[in-house]
């Protein structure tokens, strides 16, 4: 036995030299170091003649709280050597070993090249500087007559994650406000119903005509690339919920109706099928904004 502790007494310190010579090139925190002398004591008490034999007198209980409170990584792995244990197995022991603590494992290069690809893909498709509103610049936009246009016009395809139904030309003021209803209305309120949204069902965007299309009216906020009009959803499951047939269901009805309340304050106008006649299957929002604040009904 006595020769066996000189081996190892042999081989700690050898181990221990070694450390203090060798530059420090190691980024992990250095851990609290042990009182002097407990490394050796340690070590006789753990090398065993035969691992059975440590199992059998608990050692390993024992010696856990001194491996999780004193010892420095490098000891760590001394220990875990000298007990014959792979690093699994001597976590398992001691979870708070900080050598053997539990970390993410690399990615696979081909997940992480996918995953780049992806980012390199949505921002050459993002307008209006964000990346979750994709789609294309138009550009400037003229109009028919001299109040309808859009100086700098795109036509949105997805707003974070959702396609719409057909390309929306707008401005991007519109368009972000767009995604902020997207965020904060739509996705909350519909949640995992159906599978949650997989497409928004637009109505009409940019045209240059006047509100409702009533001869003499104003020209409306379409005219001005300020507006979008949806009239329903496309749901995972298959399922299509419009403005129309499901505004007074019980159930959907209560979705859209809150849905339509979120809109409000994000869009300057917000106006659903209790509104008036003309909009009876859809949502009408723009961005027009008012003194008396924003008009929502």
């Amino acid at each position: 036995m006595t020769r066996v502790l000189s081996v190892l007494v042999f081989v700690f310190m050898s181990f221990a030299g070694a450390a203090q010579t060798a530059p420090e090139t190691s980024l992990k925190p250095v851990a609290r170091e042990i009182g002097a002398g407990t490394e050796l004591s340690l070590l006789a008490d753990i090398r065993p003649l035969a691992r059975p034999a440590i199992r059998e007198a608990g050692l390993i209980q024992q010696h856990t709280k001194k491996i999780e409170t004193g010892a420095d990584p490098g000891f760590q792995r001394v220990l875990a050597h000298q007990m014959g244990m792979n690093s699994r197995a001597f976590a398992a022991l001691s979870p708070q070993a900080t050598w053997f603590s539990t970390r993410p494992s690399l990615r696979p290069r081909s997940l992480v090249e996918k995953a780049m690809a992806q980012r390199r893909a949505r921002a050459r498709g993002a307008v209006c500087g964000d990346p979750d509103i994709q789609g294309e610049t138009v550009g400037y936009v003229p109009g028919r007559i001299s109040a309808c246009g859009i100086q700098d016009g795109v036509r949105v395809k997805s707003v974070s994650g959702i396609p719409l139904s057909q390309g929306a030309v707008l401005d991007c003021r519109t368009a972000k406000a767009l995604k902020k209803w997207v965020v904060k209305g739509m996705k909350p309120t519909i949640g995992t119903t159906g599978g949650g949204v997989s497409q928004i069902k637009v109505a009409a965007h940019y045209a240059c005509r006047t509100r409702n299309n009533q001869p003499g009216a104003k020209v409306s906020e379409h005219g001005k690339g300020r507006a979008i009009d949806i009239s329903g959803f496309r749901l995972r499951n298959g399922t299509e919920v419009t403005l129309l047939k499901d505004w007074n269901r019980r159930d959907t009805g209560a979705v859209l109706r809150e849905m339509h309340g979120r809109a409000c304050g994000i869009f300057g106008t917000v106006l659903g099928p209790d509104s008036d006649r003309f909009h009876k299957d859809h949502f009408h929002f723009d961005t027009a904004r008012y003194r008396s604040g924003a008009i929502c009904r």
